[in-house]
């Protein structure tokens, strides 16, 4: 007894040396836009760019790949972000609602404090904020310089703004909110000068001279004033209001840089015509005769100019990063290499694809760069630090599908998601999309002169041209994409722009049972007249389902030149090479009136009156504006957004543990497709087949008949039923793999022809693995009987959610091993041995809550995964100890900076309470883990 048990623990033990050696869980990027973003700064020694949120994070990047990250322990808006250079170490100073962070001491609490602090040193900061708390006293004795009728009629209210002298960090501006500014002497405390500003304040500018100041006003002026040492100063130089002479609104901000060309630059946001263009968000940059309003897809948080030259105007707004090149004739827009907003059109899917074929990447590129001819050729002009982390292995890119029917190509294979090419399939079809709507570039003459910038465009013209699947053969270059109307678009890549009409094939799903009525949505409308489509993927084919029903599954087959695709209602497959149907099956249960409704379609019916009303504001004379939204409108629409989620992916997890009656609704929706070439018929000769599992827990099996090469063109793909399996408590199938004779996963069509997986093994049995929301479950083929099975434990009320088949291999090792990757609705991640289907590892990733988030997780091949954490921001995690694409980064200070005698780290413990060894080396300090705990 005890020699066994004493084996059994090595045994244990060295299982356990194997998980680790192939498993580790971690978080380690954000990819995309901000979500909430809050406040802007800029360090022009460092080279860095800081962004705050109003949750309370702080994000800073760099040169490409150079990223970091931290979380204040408040949840509070940040509304201010500065660096503080001239130190022995460069920092970061934040300013919280009431909060003064400088890294993560919390300085001073600023109740009342409501303006802009600007100053160059952490000594000066330190004052200011001393200042404002004698303020008040300070300024008693100064009254008597003023005239008495202008402190009579004021109350000056709070301070809005704080500004050193350029030239003299001793002189600091002091600005209240009802238009006085004072010029103090921080040695002396004591007043210098008044400037008496009858409008309520909104922003001050020192010029580079230190001998004048700008202020802007809520009334849309701005006034220029001097530095005289008389005092008090009543009148301005001069003052202008740009877009008077009818009431306009405040200019939030104003700057003025000399320019190396001659006059300078003045850039301001805001001041607009309150009629008419009230809801635009606008900056007007003027320099000599050239005038210009860039009107932004959001609302501005914050912008500042990158002064050598100036050379670019950054400007952070609600929904996207956009840097203006002002070097270039034209002033157009730079392309950045991160911070790209992935929601342009909302995420409606994404599909990713690993170790892309370097042809195929060159490809892609190629027709991304022709779409790209409007960037400036400017570089990136944000270049600080250095990524440390290794080249990616391989060419990795990840597709989103998007509600406008376009399809964006983003290179996934680095810390920076950058956007390579973006499809469109609206062309296709005819929509409700108004030709007048091309409002974007100001008509000559116009005024204010707008120019639309910025690519942020939520509103879709109709939501039916929404994307729900993707597949692309890396192999091949063929691209399958099914949207929200029934509709799938197979699609080649091509090298040159071609013109050609995309026939529709009509398949009806009903087969012609009686007493159907579909009560949902109207399939799109396909334009009959030619399309000229510019080079990369262009549509071919289009199979159209009757009832247009969302498509819920697709599978291409590359090989055999076949797509499946199936909806609520049942499954077909067609042939792309002869363009025909080869097969329609129709699972809809005769009781489930559910699916006839057409699942989304009361959401739809309110989003599409929504989206009515915009289009009548948007074409009003009035805002002539394309996109009026406030905060009460983007509210609905994101409560419609869930619904519609929960609606469509979140049915089958609602239903009890025990057994589903066969008259639940939705049965027949179609969850998983799959095409293997196995013993189907008799265990001697293996067949091309398919397989399709539903959500009423029934796996159906076709065996086909795929012509010789030769023959490929003329004779039929002929298909016939082959088997059936219903599983015992009807659980949705949310995933089918076959395994070959070794208990590998059969590879992917053409990967083998490719040499890049070895043939499967064709001797011993293979085993069809059925994935159902509750359990994993082996079966024998061709006989099909129950060989294995694992079951999730339904005490939690735990169901598998995503399921995908990944490659783990340990850092020392070449061996690799595959196995199955599952997320569940309580956001677990698991990952089972193949074939003999144990439990190896499981780690918690997403709040059960954030139904959104577990909905639009994707795995990848090599063990990693995304999924969004807001409708801007993928996360990325690895569950491989090999394969993990992390910033490791790093920031000098510029030499006179350096201290002589760096001081040693200090390791506190993680705000989760884990104590953390992981040192992140940043602006030459070691900054402690809770401000930066997803870099290096």
């Amino acid at each position: 007894g005890t020699m066994k048990r004493f084996r059994r623990h090595g045994h244990e033990s060295q299982r356990d040396k194997h998980k680790q050696d192939l498993y580790q869980f971690n978080k380690t990027v954000e990819h995309g836009f901000p979500h909430q973003p809050s406040a802007l700064g800029f360090s022009p020694s460092l080279q860095l760019l800081a962004i705050g949120t109003r949750s309370g994070a702080i994000k800073l990047y760099g040169a490409p790949g150079v990223e970091f990250m931290g979380l204040h322990d408040e949840n509070a808006a940040v509304t201010q972000v500065h660096f503080l250079p001239n130190q022995t170490y460069p920092q970061l100073c934040n300013l919280l609602i009431n909060f003064v962070y400088i890294h993560t001491q919390s300085v001073q609490s600023l109740n009342g404090f409501s303006g802009m602090v600007l100053c160059k040193s952490f000594a000066c900061l330190r004052r200011l904020l001393q200042l404002r708390f004698v303020i008040a006293d300070l300024f008693t004795a100064t009254f008597s310089r003023i005239p008495e009728d202008y402190v009579g009629r004021r109350n000056l209210e709070c301070v809005e703004t704080l500004h050193e002298n350029p030239l003299n960090p001793r002189q600091v501006l002091i600005g209240y909110s009802r238009g006085l500014m004072v010029l103090w002497d921080l040695d002396r405390q004591r007043p210098i000068q008044h400037f008496l500003g009858t409008q309520q304040l909104e922003s001050v500018w020192w010029m580079e001279d230190g001998e004048n100041i700008l202020s802007s006003h809520s009334d849309g002026s701005y006034c220029q004033w001097t530095v005289t040492g008389e005092d008090p100063q009543t009148e301005p130089e001069k003052q202008e209001m740009p877009y008077g002479s009818f009431p306009c609104k405040a200019i939030s901000k104003v700057i003025q840089l000399p320019s190396k060309q001659g006059p300078p630059f003045l850039i301001f946001s805001g001041g607009m015509p309150r009629a008419s263009y009230g809801d635009r968000h606008c900056i007007s940059v003027i320099h000599s005769k050239t005038h210009e309003a860039l009107d932004f897809t959001s609302r501005i948080i914050d912008f500042f100019v990158i002064r050598e030259g100036p050379s670019a105007l950054v400007v952070l707004v609600e929904e996207e990063l956009i840097v203006v090149d002002l070097q270039t004739e034209g002033w157009p827009v730079i392309q950045t290499p991160y911070l790209v907003p992935l929601h342009c059109s909302a995420i409606t899917c994404s599909h990713h694809v690993s170790s892309i074929p370097l042809k195929l990447w060159e490809r892609v590129q190629a027709a991304g760069a022709q779409q790209n001819t409007h960037y400036s050729k400017k570089p990136w002009p944000i270049n600080g630090g250095q990524n440390l982390a290794p080249d990616p292995p391989q060419r990795d890119l990840l597709l989103t599908g998007h509600e406008d029917g376009t399809v964006r190509f983003w290179d996934a294979s680095g810390v920076c998601l950058y956007p390579m090419y973006k499809l469109s399939t609206a062309g296709v079809f005819l929509t409700d999309a108004d030709p007048n709507d091309n409002m974007n570039q100001g008509s000559e003459g116009e005024w204010p002169p707008f120019r639309k910038v910025g690519c942020f465009d939520p509103y879709s013209d109709d939501p039916r041209l929404g994307i729900q699947k993707i597949h692309l053969c890396k192999y091949s270059g063929y691209l399958t994409v099914a949207g929200t109307a029934g509709q799938i678009l197979v699609l080649e890549l091509n090298d040159e722009a071609a013109e050609q009409t995309v026939e529709a094939t009509v398949v009806d799903l009903l087969q012609g049972q009686e007493g159907f009525r579909w009560k949902g949505q109207a399939r799109l409308d396909v334009r009959e007249e030619p399309v000229l489509f510019p080079p990369g993927f262009q549509p071919f084919a289009l199979v159209q389902c009757q009832p247009p029903a969302v498509v819920t599954a697709i599978a291409l087959h590359s090989e055999w030149k076949l797509v499946a695709f199936g909806t609520s209602h049942g499954f077909g497959f067609y042939d792309y090479h002869q363009r025909n149907n080869i097969l329609v099956k129709c699972t809809l249960n005769p009781s489930d009136q559910m699916a006839l409704e057409g699942p989304l379609s009361r959401v739809k019916s309110i989003k599409k009156s929504l989206r009515q009303s915009f289009r009548r504001i948007r074409r009003s004379r009035v805002s002539m504006r394309k996109h009026h939204t406030n905060n009460a409108l983007q509210e609905i629409n994101a409560r419609l957004e869930a619904e519609a989620l929960q609606e469509m992916e979140l049915a089958p997890v609602q239903r009890k543990i025990e057994a589903r009656s066969s008259d639940d609704s939705f049965t027949g929706l179609v969850r998983t497709l799959y095409f293997a070439d196995t013993f189907v018929s008799d265990s001697s000769h293996s067949t091309p087949s398919l397989w399709a599992g539903t959500n009423g827990g029934a796996v159906f099996a076709y065996v086909l008949r795929v012509p010789s090469l030769e023959r490929r063109a003329e004779d039929p793909v002929v298909a016939h039923a082959a088997k059936e399996i219903q599983l015992m408590h009807r659980a949705p199938v949310v995933g089918l793999v076959v395994l070959d004779g070794k208990g590998a996963p059969l590879p992917e069509p053409l990967e083998v022809a490719h040499d890049l997986a070895r043939s499967p093994e064709m001797h011993g049995s293979h085993h069809l693995l059925v994935v159902s929301e509750e359990q994993f479950k082996l079966f024998t083929l061709p006989k099909v009987s129950s060989k294995s099975k694992l079951k999730l434990t339904a005490v939690d009320g735990s169901r598998v959610r995503r399921v995908g088949v990944a490659w783990f291999g340990s850092r020392t090792d070449e061996q690799l091993e595959s196995s199955l990757v599952v997320l569940t609705n309580q956001g677990e991640l698991h990952v089972i041995s193949l074939p003999s289907i144990k439990m190896m590892v499981h780690y918690p990733c997403i709040r059960r809550e954030d139904v959104s988030g577990i909905a639009s997780c994707v795995f990848t091949k090599y063990g990693q995964g995304f999924y969004l954490i807001s409708p801007s921001e993928f996360e990325r995690f690895s569950l491989s100890t090999r394969w993990v694409v992390e910033p490791h980064c790093l920031v000098e200070a510029p030499l006179q900076m350096r201290p002589k005698n760096p001081s040693s780290p200090v390791h506190r413990d993680q705000p989760d309470g884990v104590p953390t060894e992981h040192r992140c080396v940043c602006s030459c300090v070691i900054v402690q883990k809770p401000l930066f705990p997803s870099c290096c």
